[in-house]
């Protein structure tokens, strides 16, 4: 058929799927190659050209060369966009930087590292230490030993430059690998603090007393945290606190949530002009639970 009509490439890239179905992937490769020539020369349609391409690239993956794969993809893709040979991309891109991460895994040097980052920690150098405390992350890889407590250093560096949102991403990831490890805790109600995020700050050092009771950092985190929230009902902020303390519950999406839940407003309306409804409501934890959260931001008033 291809000696019958040169001017369809449509033969070679279907010989070549052959190949590659056979297992025969250096024919496939020519094949593919030729078709992606002779498509040039005779102007075929774009799309045939990255169909060629691409199974030049499923070739290559096969035999392992992955980097002259994604180089093949990447030509095809500007032939034509499909979401096939994308998906292929990604799939491919994605094998490699597994690849590189596994090999660059090394426990002795993360220990090191994790070391230096300790001594940086001390001398109050904490950009360095983060950095160390990142390259330990890299040598130790997803599943390292004691990887938690690399990401609650680097936590604690990050609270000390007021990066508070890596922190508490930080904090998280510590808690997410090692659950029980009472120092994350600690560290996550700290920048939640810091945040002024005094209600999540707490429910976060009560996790942590449920796992360790007498923890005196928590303790005293709890403490910290009733401080600050019973300062509204006192009565002692300044309006400038009381608005930005307001304004920050009000961009919090869990509040958010309720004040626009029905049950909830209808619950605050309530509490405003029916005292009997209000009574039944104060008996349902969930619904005083929710409300306690609204009087911590500074949001309601209870009388």
């Amino acid at each position: 058929a291809l000696e019958l009509d040169k001017k369809d490439i449509s033969y070679l890239t279907n010989r070549s799927a052959v190949y590659f179905e056979m297992g025969d992937y250096d024919k496939c490769i020519d094949d593919s190659e030729k078709a992606i020539e002779v498509g040039r020369e005779l102007r075929a349609d774009y799309k045939l050209i990255a169909r060629a391409m691409t199974r030049k690239g499923n070739a290559l993956v096969k035999k392992g060369n992955l980097a002259e794969a994604v180089t093949v993809y990447e030509k095809s893709l500007m032939e034509h966009r499909n979401a096939d040979t994308l998906k292929r991309l990604q799939e491919v891109e994605k094998q490699m930087k597994d690849a590189q991460e596994k090999e660059y895994i090394n426990p002795t040097i993360a220990a090191e590292e994790k070391e230096k980052g300790n001594a940086c920690f001390k001398e109050q150098k904490y950009p360095d230490a983060v950095a160390h405390y990142t390259e330990a992350i890299k040598r130790l890889g997803p599943t390292g030993e004691d990887l938690h407590k690399v990401y609650s250093n680097r936590a604690a560096c990050y609270t000390k430059l007021t990066a508070f949102y890596e922190a508490l991403k930080d904090a998280n990831k510590c808690l997410e690998l090692e659950p029980t490890f009472v120092k994350g805790y600690i560290r996550k109600g700290l920048v939640q603090f810091f945040m002024k995020e005094y209600n999540k700050a707490m429910e976060t050092y009560q996790e942590g007393l449920k796992i360790e009771p007498g923890n005196q950092e928590l303790q005293e985190g709890v403490r910290k945290c009733m401080f600050e929230i019973n300062r509204a009902a006192r009565g002692e902020l300044s309006p400038e606190e009381l608005k930005q303390r307001q304004e920050h519950a009000l961009a919090d999406p869990e509040i958010q949530g309720i004040l626009t839940d029905p049950v909830m407003r209808q619950v605050l309306n309530d509490f405003q002009e029916d005292p009997k409804a209000a009574q039944l409501h104060a008996k349902d934890p969930g619904v005083m639970a929710k409300l306690q959260k609204l009087v911590n931001a500074g949001l309601v008033q209870m009388q």
